[in-house]
């Protein structure tokens, strides 16, 4: 997993490469933080006298963090709202999903086809009893000891979508 982009005056480095000095830049065109890159080695390399300062440097690189993280979650929220444009004329279908997450109220799960993340409810599983096995990333029956782990590979029924809680449910298909 990769972390989310972090702009900063001040230098860290790069862990993974173990540079000491590193920055990293695309077209100028994509970000605006690269614009700015692209500019201060500009005027390094002809000799000019940086046109930013170091407090509006610091002030340009807290907004594109901010701004990043906005564009992250309009970007998620954009791919949630067509995965759910998509699957609204197939409530009541089987798909084939993985477990991707297990948590206290349900599980997580991914749809093969085309990605889609929704979730099975514990309240909807109504076939036994499940228990959060937390340390195991599990849920367990406690009649049957029937158990659905983290990546395991299911049938789901598409069951409801919620378009203002933008909430895609399923249960487990027989």
């Amino acid at each position: 997993s990769m972390a989310k982009a972090v702009y900063s005056t001040h230098n860290i480095g790069h862990f993974g490469l173990a540079f000491k000095y590193y920055t990293h830049f695309t077209s100028p065109i994509r970000r605006f933080a690269d614009l700015i890159v692209h500019k201060l080695i500009f005027d390094y390399v002809n000799g000019k006298k940086a046109r930013f300062s170091l407090d509006l440097l610091d002030d340009y690189a807290t907004q594109a963090s901010e701004r990043e993280r906005v564009a992250v979650q309009a970007e998620r929220v954009s791919v949630k709202l067509k995965q759910m444009e998509y699957l609204r004329n197939h409530l009541g279908d089987d798909f084939h999903a993985v477990i991707s997450g297990v948590t206290s109220f349900g599980i997580f799960v991914q749809l093969t086809e085309n990605l889609a993340d929704g979730m099975i409810r514990l309240r909807d599983m109504d076939d036994d009893f499940y228990i959060y096995d937390e340390k195991n990333y599990l849920i367990k029956g406690k009649r049957t000891s029937k158990r659905y782990r983290l990546g395991d590979k299911i049938i789901v029924k598409l069951i409801r979508i919620d378009e203002e809680r933008r909430e895609i449910n399923f249960i487990l298909s027989e």
